[in-house]
This record gives structure tokens, sequence and C-alpha cells, in this order.
């Protein structure tokens, strides 16, 4: 097919696809709390209604019973990246097994195993507060589509399937080997996750505000003191979950660069479009290069297909605009029917994106600030849906003043490179994306990405 008519298949497909994410387009959406209208006392106050939000106030009440929690939301629970990520829940809180091993290679087996045990213990929340969000434990299987990616798979050892055997699994002429990692991924739908995460919450007495944004936090004598749009909350602790978003502690700002990930959703599959891809649908998919696709199937039968092309916006912009981007959605599109031509005349009934609170290590880094008072969490790189939870024990740690097997994670303890000043930021990232994209093509990594390996710099989405 030429590219002419790959654009012309790729345009009708998106044909009346709404501009809204898969997963809040949805009739048992919770309907809004109401904003905060006081002043008030609590023990913690959580900044933030996403995953890592939601899962401190829920560790916080889970490992304190009685402790005086209020969750304030700028916006509403899981409207941005929890809301809009392909519900991938990661058991590996470093980005993968080679940017862990590369960067902590002492403690990477210990990394490994907490990552096992947190995401244990998040199937185990799921079952003890009976949330309903589709949650199947069935792995990621890697793929390759260029020659140069089958060797990353590791042909010699075990688990490695050939082009035969994964297409087997799953039938796509661009399949040249793959690697099904079972049991370290489950597939979730992150909204209904998150909305029962809050449930849980209030169930057992936290308070959660929606539209209450944080004006400004300083220390009192024996609080912190938190000015929002609804009042003044005096809290003993804070703990900020703001995911990329702005918040007064400056020094989490350089941490992070705000990067848009754009996703597709298909109509629902008939039975013999199922069964022409042959596709367990317990299992998720990623293909091998820099610029990666992932996909997925949902349980009514889409096929979510999301990433490749992550996009900066100059000057750390974050702003409406962005989340809509025709021509990353046609791209999107095309590749999808390259990768199932057998899906041909499949329409995609979605299109959003969600913004990605990207650090240069690709994984989250945590902080405290105001004497101990205040504790921080930022820079999941796109691996927030699990890893939230880990990191929400973590600042209920540092808030505890504890010394625990997290805490003393040299994970933990150090922080990222910040991201530099405009226009080096911009020009950087535009630099590197160029590279990527010249290695996913030829299987080299050239001297500017062998420079950020040494300086252990990187970006992704």
């Amino acid at each position: 097919m030429t590219s002419t008519a790959q654009g012309s298949v790729a345009s009708s497909a998106l044909g009346g696809s709404v501009l809204l994410p898969l997963w809040l387009d949805n009739d048992s959406r919770p309907e809004p709390r109401a904003p905060l209208a006081h002043d008030t006392e609590v023990d913690l106050l959580v900044v933030g209604g996403g995953f890592t939000g939601l899962w401190t106030a829920l560790r916080a009440v889970e490992r304190d019973p009685g402790t005086r929690v209020l969750v304030i939301e700028a916006d509403r629970i899981a409207e941005h990246a929890t809301g809009r990520n392909g519900g991938f829940c990661e058991a590996s809180l470093t980005h993968g097994e080679g940017n862990g091993r590369t960067r902590w290679p002492a403690e990477y087996d210990e990394l490994h195993r907490l990552g096992l045990d947190n995401l244990d213990a998040i199937e185990a929340t799921i079952d003890r507060y009976a949330i309903d969000c589709g949650f199947t434990r069935g792995g990621v299987l890697a793929v390759a589509t260029r020659p140069h990616e089958v060797e990353a798979l590791a042909p010699d050892e075990p688990g490695f399937l050939s082009a035969e055997e994964v297409r087997a699994r799953v039938d796509s002429p661009t399949y040249l080997a793959g690697r099904h990692v079972a049991d370290e991924c489950a597939l979730v739908d992150p909204a209904r996750l998150a909305w029962g995460l809050a449930r849980a919450a209030e169930s057992l007495g936290v308070v959660i505000a929606e539209y209450t944004r944080l004006v400004t936090l300083r220390t009192e004598t024996d609080h912190v003191a938190a000015r929002t749009s609804g009042g003044v909350v005096r809290a003993r602790n804070v703990a900020l979950a703001t995911n990329v978003f702005p918040n007064p502690l400056r020094r989490s700002r350089w941490g992070v660069v705000p990067v848009y990930d754009y996703v597709l959703a298909t109509e629902p599959l008939s039975d013999e479009q199922l069964a022409a891809i042959k596709w367990d649908p317990a299992v998720g998919l990623s293909d091998s290069g820099n610029q990666f696709h992932y996909y997925r199937i949902t349980p009514d039968r889409r096929i979510l297909w999301g990433g490749y092309d992550a996009v900066y916006h100059f000057g750390r912009s974050i702003a409406e605009r962005h989340y809509d981007r025709p021509e990353t959605f046609e791209l999107l599109a095309q590749h999808f029917f390259e990768t199932f031509p057998q899906l041909t005349g499949l329409r995609f009934t979605h299109r959003w994106s969600g913004v990605i609170d990207t650090s240069t290590r690709f994984c989250a880094f945590f902080g405290s600030a105001h004497q101990g008072r205040t504790a921080y969490a930022a820079g999941f790189t796109g691996l927030g849906v699990g890893a939230s939870r880990f990191a929400a024990d973590v600042m209920l740690d540092l808030l505890a003043g504890e010394q625990t097997e997290r805490t003393r994670l040299q994970m933990v303890r150090e922080r990222p490179t910040p991201f530099p000043p405009e226009p080096f930021a911009w020009l950087g990232i535009a630099l590197t994306r160029r590279a990527m994209a010249r290695e996913d093509a030829t299987g080299r990594r050239n001297l500017w990405l062998r420079t950020l390996d040494r300086l252990g710099l990187g970006f992704d989405s």
C-alpha cells in the first residue's frame, strides 16, 4: 500500500472519533465532589487526586487508622495522567531492568523484589475493597519489528519467541521475534481503579475535595499552612502528588518536563476480527524501539493503541491546545494498520492525550522540605500506574522520619539531574528525539546518545 493510500485509510478510520479518553467516557464516572469551602486542620494534606495522591491517602489511613486526611484536587479525580494512560500496571520501579541495572546495579535485585511486592499489594488492595477495574495479570509481550531489535530480546535465553512463535500468539506481519514476561504487569481500567481507591479511602475517613487548587505553602511553628482556593488548611504534614503540574515547592520543578503522549481506541472487535489476530486479551504488547508503541485489548474488546510520538512543547508548556494533534493521531493510525492489516476497515472511536512527568533518569524521584513536614514524588515517566503506590509509602516514610528499606535505597535518596532552562531544554530534547529515531532506523547509537548515557541523562515518555 502506498503512503498516500495508508494516509487515506488512517484518515477514514479516525473520522467521527471523539477527543475524549476512553476511560473517562463512562456512565459510572462519579459525580464531582464538592470543593473545599472553609478553613480546616488535618494531620495530612495530600495535594493531587491522581494515583499518587489517592494511594498516599489510602495508605496513610491503612498504616495509622484515625489519621485525619484531606485530599485536594485542582480538577477532578483521575482527570489527567491517571485517567489518560494505557492501563499497564507494571511491577518495575525503574522503567525496566536495563535502566535499573545501569543506574543502581548494587540494589537492582532489591528494587525488583520491592516492585513485585508492590504489584502484589495492588492486587490485594483491589480484592480487599472489591474495586471493579478489570485487573488482569497477564504480563507483557515485547516484540521486535526491526532486525537489529531481535538481539535485545536475548535469543539464547529461555522464553525467547521466534517470528513464527510470536505470530502464533498475536498475528502481525511486522513481528520478527518476541519475549513474553508473565506476571510482572497487569492490565487495568485506570479510571475505575482511581475511582475505587477514592471510595476506599473515603470509607476509612479520608475527605476528598475536587476543584480545589493549592496556592501557597508556608511553615509555621508546628504545622504547614496551605492556602487553597477554598480556604486555609493547617496540616501537620503535606504530601505533594501533583505529577507534572507546578506546585509551590521550587526544588521539585526542574526535575521534570511535560511530555504529551497520544492514544487511540478502536470500536469493539467482532469475534472474527479478534480471531484474525489471535490475541489473548489478558496480555499487553509493546514494541522495542526508543519510540515505541504500547497496546492492549480493553474489557469491551477495543484495541487501545498509544505511544511512539512523545511531544515536548517549548517553555515546558502545558495547555489545552496540545491535547489534539491531528498529525500524531494520523501517524498512530497508519502504524496501527501497518501492524494489523487484517483489521483494515476498523474505526477509531476515541482519541486523546495526556501529559507525562518525564525525568532524566526515567523513573520517580523523591524528597522532602519544610523541616521534613512536606514530602514529594514526581518523574514517573509513564510508569506511574504501579509505581505510584510505592511512591506513596516512600512519602509516608519520609514524613514519619522513619528509616525503612525504601528510604535507605540509593534510588530514593538520589535526585535526578535537572533539565536545563530554555532554550537549552527544547534544543536538547529535539536533538535527542532525532537521534533516537535514527537509532530506531539503523540500530546504531550515535555520539550524542552515547554522551547522554555516560552522563546518566535521558528523555523518554
